[in-house]
């Protein structure tokens, strides 16, 4: 793809030292296992705070991963969109229909590994109804869901299991919902 904050040579190392340090400084650890598979749709909830972003970035910093996220294209304006892409931001203009599960599925066939961060609730409000395209965009491109978090009641932020995809939207949604049940985000009330 490109280069990101998880790929620069020189900067990438130095600032996952930094991530390190910050995160133990603040008393949050990071949970993670060596992963084999790098091609999977990767889910981070709940999202209830702006503290989410830099906390989420030095997490995967630590993990050593390179991820895309996909944000509303709000968050890339002029002059910082470069600085947001280079973060591994993907812009997404969640007003129009631009056929956004069929162009990421398509970068999943075009590309040998390939990790795509999705927050399923779409926003730091509390939601009743999580959004479906991360679960759209694994399906389609026959890849996991990897479930990751970040938990303010035990300050940690990592991952936990991968979901395969069974093509039963409604009851697969509801599975991984369940999952998230006991974390609790920045925000609580919105978790």
């Amino acid at each position: 793809m490109r280069t990101t904050v998880f790929s620069t040579p020189i900067i990438t190392p130095i600032l996952r030292l930094i991530s390190i340090t910050i995160l133990k400084i603040i008393g949050w650890k990071v949970i993670s296992r060596p992963l084999e598979n790098q091609r999977f749709v990767l889910i981070a909830a709940p999202h209830t705070s702006n503290w989410d972003f830099p906390l989420m970035l030095m997490v995967v910093l630590q993990m050593r991963m390179e991820v895309f996220w996909m944000g509303k294209e709000t968050l890339f304006p002029f002059p910082f969109g470069g600085l947001m892409k280079w973060l591994g931001g993907i812009p997404i203009n969640r007003d129009k229909a631009h056929n956004v599960v069929h162009q990421t599925t398509k970068q999943f066939s075009e590309n040998e590994s390939l990790i795509i961060l999705i927050p399923p609730e779409g926003t730091r409000k509390k939601v009743e109804r999580w959004k479906s395209g991360f679960y759209h965009i694994a399906n389609n491109a026959k890849v996991p869901i990897l479930l990751g978090y970040i938990d303010a009641s035990k300050k940690e932020g990592g991952l936990g299991d991968f979901f395969i995809p069974t093509g039963d939207k409604d009851k697969d949604m509801q599975a991984i919902k369940d999952y998230y049940k006991t974390i609790k985000g920045i925000n609580a009330d919105n978790s």
